[in-house]
């Protein structure tokens, strides 16, 4: 059996589904359905058990869970990146974390889990190393301080592997709400007001070109499938495409799907100031050289293929 955990969420359910389609169906969907209308990322899907997330770590403290599970995907976790409720942070992200990391070392099960680009800050580099990490919020310091208890296990009993996500988009992230990717909020300004608002111009940038790797959530799948299927690899690693691309870019392949739109830029929120990436770009040299060569989706591709899916829902 495999546990996702965050598994009605964004990544998690793209990630049940990409078990599915290679058949797998012996599932343990692990979650927080305080907010109900997450179950629409599960109804679709094949799963062989749902758990609360409170009621497995209780077992998960006891060392009581089933012993037929074989991996953990740990993408559960409070990802607002506005939140600064430091009790409930650390209690998500970083307790609950080094739980699951502690049992799978006891049980020598590989252990994948979901960390953040947000853990870099403003850059300008992002690489896997120390001096590049310089976290700006609450939940940037939370993925990082895992991410760096991580690093102290010299001799991993296990598979331990932490993905640093950059901006991924894609299906299943509607309930985000303000959090969704900037695609389904420029496809929905798109339907209202025929208008994709970008921010004026920051960190040097002008209006609508800042940069952020854009990453497509089937790639991300992916990659969390290629750590589960090569055991001997270990280590924390950037999760993007290694190619930035403006925001201008997403709103231009936003418009061309829709065949129609423009451009209006807004002013820049006083809240984001001295805490916005103006730019992102992952630095995949550590992810090449542990042999995952598997190539990215640009915007525009990514784009397309993500529209199709949200209208044919709707």
């Amino acid at each position: 059996m495999i546990v996702v955990t965050g598994a009605a969420g964004f990544i998690g359910s793209n990630l049940v589904a990409g078990l599915n389609r290679r058949g797998v169906t012996d599932i343990l969907a692990v979650d927080d359905l305080a907010d109900g209308t997450k179950f629409r990322n599960l109804a679709d899907l094949d799963i062989a058990d749902y758990w609360d997330k409170d009621e497995f770590l209780a077992l998960a403290e006891e060392n009581e869970l089933p012993e037929s599970i074989t991996a953990i995907f740990h993408q559960g976790a409070c990802s607002n990146t506005t939140e600064w409720n430091g009790e409930l942070m650390m209690d998500v992200n970083y307790r609950y974390s080094k739980v699951l990391l502690h049992f799978c070392q006891e049980r020598r099960l590989p252990f994948i889990y979901a960390s953040s680009a947000s853990v870099y800050g403003r850059g300008p580099k992002f690489s896997e190393t120390y001096e590049c990490e310089q976290p700006l919020n609450l939940y940037a310091w939370s993925k990082f301080l895992f991410d760096q208890y991580v690093r102290r296990l010299t001799s991993p009993a296990a598979p331990v592997v932490g993905l640093r996500y950059f901006n991924v988009y894609g299906p299943r992230e509607q309930h985000k709400g303000a959090m969704a990717s900037t695609v389904l909020h420029f496809n929905d300004q798109i339907e209202k007001t025929g208008e994709c608002h970008l921010f004026v111009g920051s960190g040097g940038y002008p209006n609508g070109d800042q940069r952020r790797d854009f990453v497509y959530v089937e790639d991300m799948v992916e990659m969390n499938l290629w750590f589960l299927d090569h055991p001997e690899v270990s280590g924390v690693f950037n999760a993007g495409t290694g190619r930035s691309q403006s925001f201008n870019d997403v709103a231009k392949a936003v418009m061309a799907w829709h065949g129609r739109g423009r451009v209006r830029y807004i002013p820049f929120p006083e809240n984001l100031v001295g805490r916005y990436q103006s730019f992102t770009e992952a630095d995949l040299t550590r992810l090449r050289a542990a042999g995952y060569q598997r190539p990215f989706l640009t915007v525009e591709q990514g784009v397309k293929r993500y529209l199709d899916w949200l209208h044919q829902k709707t």
